[in-house]
């Protein structure tokens, strides 16, 4: 009992020591099912770059009442800078106001929005036709490379051809 720190001790053999085969005891290990919300790193998929030439999205109702509202609010609170309690503020008056308050701002919101979907319609056409003129769906670099080999086949080609003939003419002297 030389070894025992403390009152209360415990002898440990080496045979418990030794680890365990058992899963549940021992370390943690990671779970052998992935988490549904992570996704695995190594299929990252590249997204899509934003087309410019792509209408944008009109405002809903809320966001044209705040283009009025926020003017009115820098105009009578003109020391607050913070973009959040202009929200705040715009939020609370929102929520205030009635249906019949509302109809304007929710009038022209549906007026923006029947000018996007026309714009998107011809954004659509376009891009339709812009597809169909396209020789495939390849980037330009694709066809670049491809071309580039072609060029070098031919001058392989090219080269071939001529030591044939230097070969045929060595062979005639």
């Amino acid at each position: 009992m030389k070894n025992a720190k403390g009152k209360g001790a415990v002898k440990v053999s080496k045979e418990a020591l030794k680890p365990v085969d058992d899963r549940k005891v021992g370390k943690r290990k990671a779970s052998s099912k992935p988490d549904k919300g992570s996704a695995p790193k190594a299929k990252k998929e590249k997204k899509a770059k934003k087309d410019p030439n792509k209408p944008k999205r009109p405002p809903s109702a809320f966001f044209v009442f705040l283009e009025e509202f926020r003017k009115t609010f820098k105009a009578e609170n003109p020391n607050v800078k913070a973009v959040s309690a202009v929200g705040k503020a715009g939020g609370e008056k929102w929520k205030s106001l009635s249906s019949a308050e509302k109809a304007p701002y929710e009038a022209k919101a549906a007026k923006r929005k029947a000018e996007y979907e026309k714009l998107m319609k011809a954004y659509d056409k376009k891009q339709a036709s812009s597809a169909d003129d396209d020789e495939s769906d390849k980037s330009k670099s694709e066809v670049n490379d491809e071309d580039d080999e072609a060029s070098a086949e031919d001058h392989q080609e090219e080269e071939e051809e001529d030591e044939e003939e230097d070969e045929e003419d060595e062979d005639d002297d």
